[in-house]
């Protein structure tokens, strides 16, 4: 059976193809997550998070949704299948991700994210959360064996005895109880009582809107701590914003809005987020071009952290190998305890819990190379504020407020900011339609077998005592086929492949590729000591026909 395939059920007209796990959460084609596709998942998760001893039966679950045009009909499934679960449904409405799970937990219960997050309209997912929080990696096979044992008896339902037509479409259409805010308003609570007041005072901010779930709640935030708030670009189309690729043609339209929304006054920065907003974008809007021509500065989400964690007072840190190397670097100056991990936010997650437990450190935090950053520890931040409480969940509101709070208390703006940071630039970026297979194949060529992930080499050779020396020595002069002076790399000296293939060069450049976990897409990220070299690392690899991962998808497919 090919991965995401499903058996078939007697009574349906089609072939169906089941949801899978992707870096967070499960994704599909929204052709593909008919109502009965939702409901099995949903109730299978259901089951083992009762059997698991995590919810209790009678209890209420937590639903919500994003903006996407699929995202309606997908709620109303799951609803139904908290339903037939014995459970009540809350429906949280149109929030974040971030204020789904903070609400959850803060009641110790379960809940619903229909979202796709970053990727196209054309595709959905569905995130769950326990009453802890975030599902993770461990939990993942338990689930899945009881989606395919929900899954077996809905299948063996006669066409009159199932709650679904052959389409895979509920019969009856299942209504969601009204809205309740308790959710939206406990979010935005967090930052109205850990924040100063008028902390934001005398700032001009534009939120870009387009079709982001968070977008009037970043803006009311923002207005209560003090900015003054010009809006742009609100879409009632789904706009796919992925904060790890901002492109060119991005960068373009933010500098268009700033000048149609400016109105004759500076604005300071531009602030969004992707679809469910757990991703921040921040820009900052300069006085005078800036050596790229342009009059806004993108800084990604991995160097964002880097000032949210100084912010806080972060003891330590939790970041996916992907991250700028500037973390480990600034981490060091500052002597903060730094961990890695594989990509995607159940692992950060797991890596924040594991250094709770071993005690010793009291303000841990955590973030995604996508800006999403995690709270693993309660944070004071002054007096008479509330503490700023754990939220163990990618968040996008936190670090647009503490890079627009930092710079404002520091009577500075953003840009003098970021100038603080290491000298160190990054660039992200991939290509589209890369089938889970190749993506598998080229790891298969690149990745030595063993549970070492990180070998430096001396010369052409592993370090002494670095195991299997033969399978590494094959795997730096493969890479090096690919990575080579033609496209103006230099020695390889270290190699990395906790996730995907990451490969330092002795000139300080960084080149990392992986698979998507969320789509048949292949990413390359780039670390340089200048933008222009990071930009060039990105551009070589996604060049058409012939860049690197082009390259890479011919000689291994």
């Amino acid at each position: 059976m090919s991965p995401g395939a499903a058996r078939s059920s007697s009574f349906l007209d089609h072939t169906p193809v089941a949801l899978t796990f992707g870096t967070s959460g499960l994704r599909g084609l929204v052709k593909d997550i008919t109502d009965l596709e939702a409901y099995i998942n949903v109730k299978g998760a259901l089951r083992y998070l009762l059997a698991s001893g995590d919810v209790e039966a009678g209890g209420s679950i937590v639903l919500a949704g994003d903006l996407r045009p699929s995202t309606d009909r997908i709620m109303r499934a799951c609803a139904r299948a908290i339903a037939d679960s014995g459970f009540e449904v809350e429906n949280a409405g149109k929030i974040p991700t971030p204020a789904l799970i903070l609400h959850a937990i803060g009641t110790k219960r379960a809940g619903v994210m229909v979202s796709g997050s970053h990727i196209p309209f054309d595709r959905n997912g569905i995130k769950l959360n326990k009453s802890v929080g975030e599902v993770l990696k461990s939990d993942e096979a338990g689930i899945t064996r009881e989606v395919e044992r929900v899954r077996a008896e809905e299948y063996a339902r006669t066409a009159e005895g199932s709650l679904f037509a052959p389409s895979g479409m509920l019969k009856v259409a299942q209504e969601l109880p009204p809205v309740d805010a308790a959710a939206e308003e406990r979010y935005v609570r967090r930052y109205l009582a850990s924040f100063a007041p008028g902390g934001l005072k005398g700032l001009r901010v534009l939120v870009y809107e387009h079709s982001a779930v968070g977008r009037d709640l970043l803006g009311r935030i923002l207005r209560e701590l003090g900015a003054e708030v010009v809006t742009a670009g609100r879409a009632e189309t789904f706009i796919p914003i992925d904060t790890e690729n901002v492109t060119d043609e991005l960068l373009v339209r933010l500098e268009g809005l700033v000048e149609g929304a400016a109105g004759g006054r500076p604005i300071d920065a531009v602030v969004s987020t992707d679809g469910d907003s757990d991703r921040p974008l921040v820009a900052a809007v300069l006085r005078e071009p800036g050596p790229d021509g342009r009059r806004v500065r993108f800084l990604s989400g991995d160097l964002l952290g880097i000032v949210v964690a100084e912010y806080l007072r972060a003891d330590a840190v939790v970041i996916p190998v992907s991250a700028n190397d500037a973390v480990e670097r600034r981490m060091a100056e500052r002597g903060v305890l730094l961990r890695k991990t594989k990509i995607g936010s159940p692992y950060v997650v797991a890596g924040i819990d594991e250094l709770r437990r071993a005690g010793g450190h009291g303000r841990i935090v955590g973030w995604e190379a996508n800006g999403g950053f995690l709270v693993g520890s309660a944070l004071a931040l002054g007096p008479g504020r509330e503490a700023l409480g754990a939220l163990p969940t990618r968040d996008s509101t936190l670090p647009i407020l503490a890079n627009l709070l930092a710079a404002a208390e520091q009577g500075i703006g953003l840009p003098a900011l970021w100038d603080r940071l290491p000298a160190r630039f990054g660039r992200a970026g991939l290509i589209d339609n890369v089938p889970v297979v190749v993506s598998g194949a080229i790891l298969a060529e690149l990745v030595p077998r063993g549970d070492v992930t990180e070998v430096t080499f001396d010369g052409a050779a592993p370090i002494a005592g670095a195991p299997a020396p033969d399978a590494w020595r094959r795997c730096r002069e493969t890479v090096s086929r690919f990575f080579n002076p033609a496209f103006g790399f230099d020695e390889v000296v270290r190699i990395n492949v906790l996730d995907g293939v990451r490969v330092h060069f002795k000139n300080g450049d960084v080149a990392h590729i992986r698979p998507s976990g969320n789509a048949p897409q292949l990413r390359i990220y780039a670390n340089a000591d200048s933008q222009a070299r990071a930009d060039q690392i990105v551009e070589s690899g996604l060049r058409e026909p012939d860049g690197i991962l082009r390259q890479l998808e011919k000689a291994f497919s």
